[in-house]
């Protein structure tokens, strides 16, 4: 079985202040707080939240 691609994703700003919602994409991804870093697979499932807190987030390769 092929490796499945993975994303290095970074929360750079804080939850503080952010709705519900996107704080549980954070926490769903892995990202506990600022400066941290997690490497997840690149599932639709992951872009989808990715995408919705892309502005708490530095996203790498």
């Amino acid at each position: 079985m092929a490796e499945q691609k993975k994303i290095t994703v970074t929360l750079v700003k804080s939850l503080i202040g952010t709705i519900e919602v996107h704080r549980k994409c954070a926490r769903g991804l892995g990202l506990r707080h600022r400066h941290h870093s997690v490497e997840v697979l690149d599932t639709p499932e992951n872009r989808g939240m990715i995408n919705k807190i892309s502005y708490l987030l530095e996203i790498g390769d």
